[in-house]
């Protein structure tokens, strides 16, 4: 079990074991839910998908949605 001291000013220090665990580092965002049972749950922020934009190469080719759909039900055929 993990114990962290809340200061006057409403911030506390995440404790070593449980940033390891959850992958925390500097800078990072996390979330607090507030469960039905009245629990306090904290998680990483995931990342915001408009961060994720520029990461893969544009395709070389356009295709439809429909060439998609195709594409796709071909593929899961195979499976």
């Amino acid at each position: 079990m993990a114990i962290a001291t809340l200061t006057s000013k409403g911030q506390t220090t995440i404790p070593l074991e449980i940033r390891s665990y959850l992958g925390l580092h500097t800078g990072d965002k996390m979330e607090f839910l507030i469960e039905e049972d009245g629990r306090v749950v904290l998680a990483p922020l995931t990342t915001d998908v408009r961060e994720l934009k520029g990461m893969l190469p544009k395709p070389k080719k356009t295709v439809t949605i429909e060439q998609m759909g195709k594409a796709i039900a071909k593929r899961g055929a195979r499976l």
